[in-house]
């Protein structure tokens, strides 16, 4: 430290390097004529000028550039003892010819204000470092946010709009004259820079031993002004470009002094910036630790700019020398010139390379792990463009591991910034043999972060990564199938990023079966030349289908058995199209985007309709090519399913890419345009009406291939279908293969599917009645087997197994068609048939749900269970039509001809909720059930009020008919709309308690400890027993785990939702609030879930800023009454005034009401008043000062 300090003491500006030179006296001089350059500031001829004049003299910027011992050094090198020999005297003039003919005007430099000086002694560094592209900077303009009072360094750069470089070399100017008070000034604007108006002076700069001591005092001074906010995180919008000037200006102050060699002569240049730019990086407060590290890691980047630089210097030096050696008359003292230039060259380079490791070990090497997770972004940033700007410095392990280690780093920026730097570095493959060691080392690691890591961005950023580590070759085949796996991962951005990747192990599969094969050449031979309208003959796509099926199975975890049946949701939705997608649909979804075959789905459709029996039949002794080809194109019975997926989604992603073209704003709707969209939809429409019955013949056996197929029916267009006038027995074959697939398998998710075929069907009135005539196909077939099963059962044989399929057959029917006729018509007796049940199905399947049997074994249980479940959704929907029905005759006053009797449908599911115990299925469902139903008919009462209304207002209306109206109303309302007895509500509370706990124990949460008070606890159910979690966890996984809690929260959302409804159709509840308290209790303890059911309990919140417009709308009216108003007419005004806002609060308390009543909202607001033309009169003047007073 103290030679730092006697340079800077005994430096005197005044002095040239070149003049104390001892050469300058003793070089003899040469026999040319030299004349003295005339400066501008001693021409006689020339007018003083300053700095704003954006124009020097080219002499004059020479002359002051070789007193700083930049250009004089490098003419020297020209002066030799004698003259120039020819070959140099040729070059020369070769290199004059060549620069006047590419000669161009010179720029015009911007003008800069209050920088006024008769000659610059430096000019900015841009010829002297080679500066690695930046993006362009708009013009520099004055920051109106910051004061006018400012001065120094910080007033030049923001308030007064001068470059960077320019402010730059009038610093370095400074600096030069009186270095002391220019490295004074460049502290004060890094103080500057962290929000705080600090001073320092220039005896503390003198002291840089106390520098430690003085940032302690200017840190107590900065927190005592309590500054929270400072400009390199400011959302100010005078800071947005804060961070990059100021990298931009301490860039261009190292390129600057490097330039003028002020870097390499004077050391405690940078040295004294390090004392307190390395010491404020260390600081405890943050804003002098984040401002000095930017700060910091703007000059290392500046350093590796210029290391970069010298480097290319000295390999363009050493070039020279070693072309001048070849030559056959060697010029040895231009060689001793070339040699003694890269040595300074070389000497530079060591001096920055110094300069850089300082600057590293000192912030670096500490900042990249501190606690605040933006100065460790910064780092991994400033290290990425490190790397890539002096690679032969950075370029190595010691300073990738750098990199490596941050990838552990907790904060997601952080992690997401590693990945994007090490992806530029993987993409040069020129780099690779610098990374193998660090792509050995953290490899792993890089797999790790793509199953695992939180974040799904990162995610998909590391599985790009690794795609281009794969093109490297220094990806392992393990590493290569982990992220294969991911395409069935349960996120979207990652199967997404990984479709690219996993289309790569299909083309390496591809590749070795062509070369099993014998070539191009023995795929030519075996397949001949395609023919590209026939989709039946063999196709090069069929291997790419082949092989994408082999992938998706060894990737698969079911994959292991080949006749295994992939799992498929467990639950089926009640309600059509509600069926949730599998795990094998989302990855064909994103196999659709990675695999461009897959996109031609006709082909692929050929290929599972392919008889490839003639493979396996031939004897291996005359195996032709053919035979050979067909062999590799055999598929099993679970690749067959993955592909039927991959077909699925190939359809249906053409058709939204038809529709999403044809829909999208950017894209020009021209005719041609239109008629391709047209032309996408009938030749989908028509392919698939020929392939799905051809599918379901050869898939429809296996339950689930044939759910697959049938999803396929979605996606035809009937409309096109009609409008093409194709025959219409097509599609009732069509029908009654769906039909034949419905009545033949017993699988929920081939029912399911089956019935959302048929809906979809029946959506199209054109084909209506084609329908219509196969669903009563389906009901004839399925009644009659009812009854056949019930009288059976009567006699003592009971088909447990058909009587369960039939009743989830007739649920499912029950869900897309109108089946009240059905259930209540009744069977005539018939000889023939004298076991058959002749009863109406409502009743035959209320006596399934009360019947129970004690003697049977544990499967004959199950079906016992499945029955009675089937048999409950089967009449909930029965009675859901019948309300209706009720609805549409209530709506338009038609007179009710019967009324349902749901109460022994109630009473039987009463009846299971007391004899079952704990969360059992049959019990829950029989809950569920019995609040549905009182909720449903409770619906019912808005509609009867308003016909009752409407019956009132009806003048024209004969009195015999509005007898007859209330008395439909009356008796609607007596008989549908009781609420739920005392003693049922206490056993639903005791249910929703039992789930509440399971749910609690499955989710390891802790319940809210049972108030003392009756009202507010429920009680316990005696029947259930918990039973330990120890002994119920014991030989289950944690994926089994899993299942059961989302399971157990299933159960509770639902019963608790289904209670909600009940209590806002105050049918539950309805004295006091025990329900609604207790429901509460718990809500903030058992998940988001539960949380947002619950939340339509919450009482409507007031609306103050929609009753203080009345206030001001009043306010107004009043003055305007106040004006208009003579003899008595203001009182009357005001009169009318309170009345409306009264009736404004009434109508907001109804509104209100509305809102705690959901379930006739929707009916609430369709009401219509219909007014006689006498009444409307009679109230017109009502009305319009009503108009007037509510005004906007």
């Amino acid at each position: 430290m103290p030679a730092r300090l006697s340079s800077m003491e005994l430096s005197d500006p005044n002095t040239s390097p070149a003049s104390s030179s001892p050469n300058n006296a003793t070089r003899r001089k040469s026999g040319r004529v030299k004349h003295k350059p005339v400066l501008l500031n001693n021409d006689p001829n020339a007018s003083i000028s300053s700095y704003n004049s954006g124009k020097r003299k080219r002499a004059d910027t020479l002359e002051q550039l070789d007193t700083n011992g930049s250009i004089g050094e490098e003419t020297s090198f020209d002066e030799g003892d004698g003259d120039p020999d020819e070959e140099e005297m040729k070059e020369k003039r070769r290199k004059s010819r060549s620069k006047k003919s590419s000669e161009k005007p010179a720029a015009k430099k911007p003008k800069t204000a209050k920088l006024q000086s008769t000659s610059l002694p430096v000019r900015p560094a841009v010829n002297g470092v080679k500066k690695p592209p930046k993006p362009r900077r708009p013009r520099p303009q004055a920051n109106a946010a910051i004061s006018d009072e400012e001065t120094g360094l910080f007033a030049e750069i923001f308030a007064q709009g001068h470059t960077v470089d320019a402010v730059a070399a009038e610093w370095i100017t400074r600096y030069n004259e009186h270095n002391a008070n220019a490295m004074c000034e460049l502290i004060k604007f890094v103080l500057k820079c962290t929000g705080g108006d600090l001073e320092v002076d220039v005896h503390d700069i003198e002291d840089p031993d106390n520098a430690p001591s003085k940032l302690e005092e200017l840190q107590e001074e900065y927190q005592a002004k309590n500054i929270t906010d400072y400009p390199l995180i400011s959302k100010n919008k005078a800071y947005a470009s804060f961070r990059a000037t100021v990298t931009a200006f301490f860039f261009a102050v190292i390129s600057t002094a490097h330039a003028a060699g002020v870097l390499y002569s004077d050391l405690a240049l940078l040295e004294n910036i390090e004392v307190w730019v390395m010491t404020m990086s260390a600081a405890s407060i943050r804003p002098f630790r984040h401002t000095a590290t930017v700060i910091s890691l703007a000059m290392e980047s500046a350093l590796c700019s210029v290391y970069s630089s010298l480097a290319d210097n000295t390999a363009k030096t050493v070039r020279q020398k070693e072309g001048e050696q070849k030559k056959k008359s060697v010029n040895k003292e231009r060689i001793a010139s070339l040699q003694k230039k890269a040595a300074e060259e070389e000497r530079k380079s060591a001096i920055v390379d110094g300069m850089m490791e300082s600057i590293f070990n000192a912030v670096y090497v500490h900042r990249y792990r501190d606690v605040d997770p933006k100065i460790r972004v910064d780092c991994v940033t400033a290290l990425g463009g490190w790397i890539t700007a002096a690679p032969d410095k950075f370029f190595t392990s010691a300073y990738l591991r750098y990199l490596g280690w941050v990838l552990s780093d907790t904060s997601a920026p952080t992690r997401a910034e590693v990945v994007k730097q090490l992806s530029k570095l993987y993409k040069h493959k020129e780099d690779v043999a610098r990374l193998r060691a660090f792509t050995e080392k953290f490899s792993p690691r890089f797999v790790e972060m793509a199953i695992r890591d939180t974040e799904p961005n990162i995610r998909a950023a590391v599985i790009g990564m690794l795609d281009l580590v794969r093109d490297t070759g220094l990806l392992e085949p393990n590493d290569i199938d982990s992220i294969g796996r991911l395409i069935f991962d349960s996120e979207q951005k990652v199967r997404k990023a990984v479709a690219g990747f996993f289309a790569k192990n299909i083309n390496d599969s591809y590749d070795a079966v062509i070369e099993d094969l014998g070539g191009e050449e023995g795929l030519a031979e075996a397949i001949g030349e395609e023919d590209p309208e026939d989709f039946d003959m063999p196709r090069r796509a069929w291997l790419k289908f082949k092989c994408l099926a082999e992938n998706l199975q060894s990737y698969s975890s079911e994959g292991d058995d080949e006749d295994a049946a992939p799992i498929l949701p467990e639950t089926v939705a009640v309600f059509p199209g509600s069926v949730v997608e599998s795990r094998f649909a989302l990855a064909a979804r994103a196999v659709y985007d990675g695999v461009p075959e897959v996109k031609n789905w006709e082909v692929l459709a050929s290929y599972l309709l392919y008889d490839n029996s003639a493979a396996t039949s031939k004897s291996n002794a005359s195996e032709s090519p053919e035979i050979l080809f067909r062999k590799s194109c055999l598929l099993n019975g679970y690749e067959e399913m993955l592909l039927l997926e991959v077909l699925k989604e190939a359809v249906k992603q053409r058709l939204l890419e038809a529709v999403d073209s044809e829909t999208d704003k950017k894209s020009k709707r021209s005719k041609v345009r239109i008629e391709e969209v047209r032309e996408v939809h009938e030749s989908t429409a028509l392919h698939l009406a020929q392939v799905i019955p051809q599918l379901l013949r050869r898939f429809g056996a296996n339950p689930t291939t044939a759910a697959v197929v049938l999803q396929l029916e979605h996606f035809l267009n009937l409309e096109i279908f009609e409008e093409l006038r194709q025959d219409s027995t097509t599609y009732a074959s069509l029908l009654d293969d769906i039909n034949k697939q419905f009545l033949t398998h017993v699988d929920h998710g081939v029912l399911a599917e089956a019935s959302n075929a048929i809906l979809h069907a029946r959506s199209y009135e054109d084909l209506e009645e084609v329908t219509e005539g196969k669903i009563q196909e389906l009901w004839s077939d399925t009644i009659s087997t009812l009854r056949t099963l019930v009288g059976s059962r009567k006699s003592g044989e009971t088909d447990f197994t058909g009587l369960c399929n039939t009743i989830t057959r007739i649920s499912n029917l029950a869900s897309i068609a109108d089946c009240t006729s059905i259930f209540e018509t009744e069977e005539r007796s018939n000889s023939k048939k004298s076991n058959a049940a002749t009863a109406q199905p409502a009743h035959i399947l209320t006596e399934l749900v009360q019947d129970e049997y004690a003697d049977i074994d544990d499967e004959a249980q199950e079906q016992r269970d499945e029955i009675i479940t089937g048999a409950i959704k089967a009449l909930v929907f029965y009675h859901m039509w019948i309300a209706r029905s009720l609805k549409t005759s209530l709506a338009a006053n038609m007179p009710t001809l019967k009324l349902p009797d749901w109460h022994s449908f109630a009473s039987a599911l009463l009846s299971l909720m007391q004899s079952r115990s704990g969360t059992d299925p049959v019990r829950l469902a029989a809950t569920g059930a019995y609040l549905d139903i009182h909720s449903l008919f409770a619906s019912l009462k808005t509609i009867t009020s308003r016909s009752d209304d409407q019956s009132t207002r009806h003048i024209t209306t004969p009195p015999h008919k509005q007898i007859q109206q209330r008395s439909n109303a009356d008796d609607v309302e007596s008989s549908l709309g009781r609420p739920i007895t005392p003693e049922a509500q206490s056993l639903i509370l005791t249910i929703f308690v039992v789930t509440e706990k399971q749910y609690a124990r499955r989710s390891r949460r802790k319940l809210e400890a049972a108030s003392d008070d009756a009202i507010d606890s429920a009680p316990e159910d005696p029947e259930s027993e918990i039973e330990d979690d120890e002994d119920e966890d014991e030989g289950t996984t944690s994926e089994q785990t899993r299942t059961q809690q989302l399971l157990a929260e299933k159960q509770l959302c639902e019963l608790a939702g289904k209670m909600v409804l009940a209590i806002l159709g105050h049918v539950l509840d309805c004295e006091g609030r025990k329900v609604r308290r207790r429901l509460l209790r718990n809500r903030m303890r058992l998940g988001p879930n539960f949380k947002e059911v619950l939340a339509y309990l919450d009482e409507p919140k007031a609306k103050s800023k929609a009753n203080a417009k009345p206030k001001a709308s009043t306010a107004k009216i009043k003055d305007i009454n106040q004006a208009k108003a003579k003899d008595g007419k203001k009182a009357k005004s005001k009169e009318v005034v309170e009345v409306g806002s009264e009736e404004e609060s009434d109508g907001e308390e109804d509104r209100g009401e509305e809102e705690d009543d959901p379930l006739g909202a929707e009916l609430a607001d369709d009401r219509i008043e219909d007014v006689e033309e006498d009444d409307r009169g009679k109230r017109h003047e009502k009305d319009h000062n009503d108009d007037e007073i509510m005004g906007d």
